[in-house]
């Protein structure tokens, strides 16, 4: 027995070295692992005890756990021991088995053993692989009661560690159960390889759920794992953690370093909420991340997930305006208009919202009008006439609004008529009336009067007092009235631009005013007046009479004489002359005064200008009759000019001609000026026409003549002359001649 076991110590130690070495060569691999206490340290057993004989040839013990304070551990055990007396059939066995979770393996174990043990009865330790075989790794097979300890390493992970008590002799064979046989082991520590990672978790919450955040946000986050269990759950919000859980493991820390005290420690599933604060975030998009790890030590994490973040209220609103301005209106319709701010990373404008308020403790309350980018609100509308204050502020997606940032906007609405009536205080001075209006105010007014039986009413000169707040006076000198009953009318408008009119006083009653004729005073007999005489003539040029012509651009002379009937001059008597422009004209008829001389006589010189009739009147005086001469004629010739180009040429070639219509104070006529070329006719000394053409609208115009029947030598005179036209108010006119010379 002796020689076997020592057999067996030297062969276990080898094969505990090269496990040693197993394990350090597998923590360079930094191989995913964790560690498990088991009896010591007041910690338990996470194993279970059997035994092949259902418990007739052997019996188990545990004692673990100490009490509070004292040595952790004093008499600790886990033990197989036989029962009774008697034998036990070889192979036959008691055990002490651990299992790894699944996914997880077995890589070391070290701890305390000790054992009596008499004919056959053998303690080996090892482990169970895979398929469910053992493999002792370390047996004794005599008594050893001291504490020895032991480190056990595997080359691959095992799914399972058993401490056995067995008979070591064949199934034919027995072993005696008396002298009592018994295992120990103590203070074991398992260490555990868990290689398959855990899944992390994030399956809800306000902060992922879309849209705009704010404030305090949740996330639901946990994760998964088959091994050693999930023991950490951290959130990552742009690669700073903002929480961490550390979920419920079955732990203790042994020289500072925490193993675990069951073989899973932890549980498999975990799930919680971490809440994160928004507001110390900025605004804008950003990203979370939950990472798990198992009580391994092995971090995985989820995929990145944006949500987006506003904590801070839009700016007031820009550039405001209200429809139709701010004043006064009599319509109950207000239409608003405003620019957003820009927001930046931040949540776009999701509407605006609204309060007004007014006299008499009105107000509306906070109102929202929703609208991604709203910019109006329109169809606003106030309960009843009178100045209210609009507040108006903006609410972004993610539910910002400050109402601090107001802007203020009047509302005015008036659509009372203002209420006028005259005063009851008579006055021969003037005429007073008072005007009120509450809300928008009195702006301005008017008096008018006229006689009862009259439709037309006549305005007088009104002053607009505004006295005080709400009031005014309307004040108007009182008119100059003739007989008769006079009828007053006052007019008002206030700043809303509602109208009132009234012809009532303010105790109700009419507005008039009754004049009574004077006596009647007898007139006297209006003394005859004398006849007057008004002689006039025309004077210009070679000529005189009461029809003149001139030519173009020469001024007349007007003269003449006032007398009597019996001859005798008026002097120092006003007449008045209208020459009027024949018809084509531009002019206006023009109206000149003059004065007769001592005996009656007078000159007026007419500026030169188109044909025209000249008419002179005298008006009459307080002792003379009135007298008019009509019908004086003067006419101006039209004014020509002409060229000829060339001046000789022989029979066969062509003559240019050219020139131009004066037109002063007249427009040529739309189709052009008639003009005719004419030539002086030897034997008869008259004009003959040679052609007729037409200016343009300016008054040029353009001919050719060729010569045809001329033999030997001719010097022929031609000119231009300005035909007569209807609308054209010249007379014929022509050009000063031009000689052609023609060689046959």
């Amino acid at each position: 027995m002796s020689g076997r076991l020592a057999v067996g110590r030297t062969v276990a130690l080898g094969i505990l070295l090269a496990l040693s070495a197993l394990l350090l060569v597998a923590s360079k691999a930094e191989a995913a692992k964790y560690t498990v206490a088991q009896c010591g340290w007041y910690v338990g057993a996470d194993a279970d005890w059997a035994d092949t004989t259902g418990g007739a040839k052997f019996r188990s013990d545990g004692y673990c756990v100490p009490p509070t304070g004292a040595d952790p551990f004093g008499g600790i055990h886990l033990k197989s021991f036989t029962r009774g007396s008697g034998t036990v059939s070889g192979t036959r066995f008691a055990r002490w088995h651990w299992s790894a979770p699944p996914t997880t393996g077995i890589t070391a174990v070290r701890g305390t053993w000790w054992h009596a043990l008499h004919d056959g009865f053998e303690q080996r330790l090892g482990g169970v692989n895979w398929t469910g075989q053992f493999s002792p790794s370390l047996s004794a097979g005599n008594t050893d009661t001291a504490l020895r300890e032991f480190s056990i390493g595997f080359s691959s992970p095992l799914p399972a560690f058993e401490d056995r008590l067995l008979c070591a002799r064949g199934e034919d064979k027995w072993c005696p159960l008396e002298p009592d046989s018994w295992s120990g082991l103590r203070a074991v520590t398992f260490t555990v390889l868990d290689d398959t990672p855990p899944t992390a978790l994030m399956t809800g919450g306000g902060l992922i759920a879309g849209g705009w955040r704010r404030g305090n946000q949740h996330v639901v986050v946990g994760g998964a794992d088959g091994g050693s269990g999930i023991r950490f759950g951290e959130t990552f919000i742009d690669g700073s953690r903002v929480a961490i859980s550390e979920y419920p493991c079955d732990k203790v820390s042994i020289g500072g370093e925490w193993r675990a005290t069951r073989m899973r420690p932890c549980r498999t599933n975990e799930s919680t909420t971490h809440w994160v604060d928004t507001t110390k975030l900025s605004d804008g998009p950003h990203s979370v991340v939950h990472c798990t790890a198992d009580f391994a030590g092995t971090n995985v994490c989820t995929g990145s997930q944006q949500f987006l973040v506003d904590n801070n209220p839009p700016a007031h609103p820009r550039a405001v305006s209200l429809a139709g301005g701010e004043g006064w209106r009599r319509t109950n319709d207000f239409d608003l208009n405003w620019e957003n701010p820009d927001q930046g990373q931040a949540s776009p404008i999701a509407g605006a919202a609204w309060r007004f308020s007014g006299g008499l403790g009105f107000d509306t309350g906070a109102r929202f009008a929703g609208g991604r980018d709203r910019r109006s609100l329109a169809d606003l509308s106030v309960p009843a006439a009178g100045s209210y204050s609009l507040q108006l502020w903006l609410r972004d997606e993610a539910g910002n609004e400050a109402a601090n940032s107001a802007v203020t906007i009047p509302l005015r609405f008036d659509d009372l008529q203002p209420k006028v009536a005259f005063s009851t205080e008579n006055s021969d001075e003037q005429v007073k009336a008072t005007v009120g209006d509450e809300h928008s105010g009195p702006a301005s007014g008017q008096i008018l009067y006229r006689r009862v039986d009259a439709e037309q009413w006549t305005e007088l000169p009104t002053k607009f007092d505004s006295a005080a707040a709400g009031a005014a006076e309307l004040i108007a000198p009182m008119p100059e009235l003739g007989v008769g009953t006079f009828v007053f009318r006052a007019d008002a408008t206030d700043f809303a631009g509602n109208k009132a009119s009234t012809t009532l006083r303010a105790d109700g009653t009419q507005m008039a005013i009754r004049r009574v004729p004077p006596p009647p005073i007898a007139r006297a007999k209006p003394v005859p007046k004398g006849k007057s005489r008004l002689f006039a003539r025309l004077r210009g040029g070679h000529g005189r009479g009461d029809a003149l012509t001139v030519p173009f651009g020469a001024p007349a002379l007007l003269s003449g004489r006032l007398m009597r009937a019996d001859g005798a001059g008026l002097g120092d008597r006003e007449l008045r002359v209208v020459s009027r422009p024949s018809r084509g004209a531009l002019l206006p008829a023009g109206v000149e005064t003059v004065r007769t001389g001592e005996q009656g006589g007078f000159e007026l010189r007419l500026l030169p200008g188109p044909s025209r009739r000249v008419n002179v009147t005298f008006p009459g005086d307080g002792g003379q009759e009135e007298a008019r001469r009509e019908g004086l004629e003067l006419r101006v010739r039209s004014g020509v000019t002409l060229r000829a180009r060339p001046r000789q040429l022989r029979t066969g070639q062509a003559v240019s001609f050219s020139g131009k219509v004066k037109s002063a104070g007249s427009p040529i006529p739309r189709r052009g000026k008639l003009v005719a070329i004419q030539y002086l006719e030897q034997e008869t000394h008259r004009w003959r026409p040679v052609l007729v053409t037409r200016s343009d609208h300016h008054g040029r115009f353009r001919a050719h003549y060729r010569f045809r029947y001329v033999s030997g030598r001719a010097a022929i005179r031609v000119r231009a002359t300005a035909l007569a036209e209807e609308r054209w108010p010249y007379a014929p006119g022509s050009s000063a001649p031009v000689t052609v010379r023609v060689q046959g």
